[in-house]
């Protein structure tokens, strides 16, 4: 009879055991959800903020007359930035290539895309008001390149 006693306590410790290990495991997924959601929307923010840094970089690019090639370097800075951080979004694939193939043609193609920078302009302060044309401008400002030369 002892020994059932000793049997049936250890076998209640054990399921509470259990019970305190299922609780503490929904509450750190339910943390770790709440923290990727919140990492999510803190790389949504920075990409916007990049874009932003982007947007004002091309108006001054074309309000200015001369020493052009600073601020071009700045533009295609942000961009890069903000390429970097649209990678880190989920569910942003489409719009992660587009973003990465403007920043890329930034970079490789500079002479072709000093004369679309208005064209780049208008897509980024679409993707600002979050309108999904502004995506399809920047990919038509990818597609008119001439992608052998400079």
């Amino acid at each position: 009879m002892n020994q059932d006693k000793i049997m049936k306590r250890r076998m209640i410790t054990a399921i509470c055991l259990m019970i305190i290990s299922f609780i503490a495991l929904a509450v750190f997924i339910g943390l770790y959800i709440d923290e990727t959601h919140r990492v999510q929307e803190s790389y949504k923010k920075q990409f916007r903020t990049e874009l932003g840094h982007a947007a004002e970089e091309t108006e001054i690019y074309l309000d200015a007359e001369g020493g052009k090639d600073l601020i071009y370097r700045r533009i295609t800075m942000y961009m890069g930035n903000a390429s970097s951080f649209a990678f880190l979004i989920e569910d942003f694939t489409d719009q992660q290539r587009i973003i990465n193939e403007v920043s890329t043609a930034l970079m490789k193609y500079p002479e072709q895309m000093s004369g679309k920078i208005s064209d780049l302009k208008t897509a980024v302060n679409d993707i600002l008001a979050d309108l999904d044309k502004g995506y399809d401008e920047m990919k038509a400002i990818f597609e008119s390149l001439d992608l052998k030369g400079y």
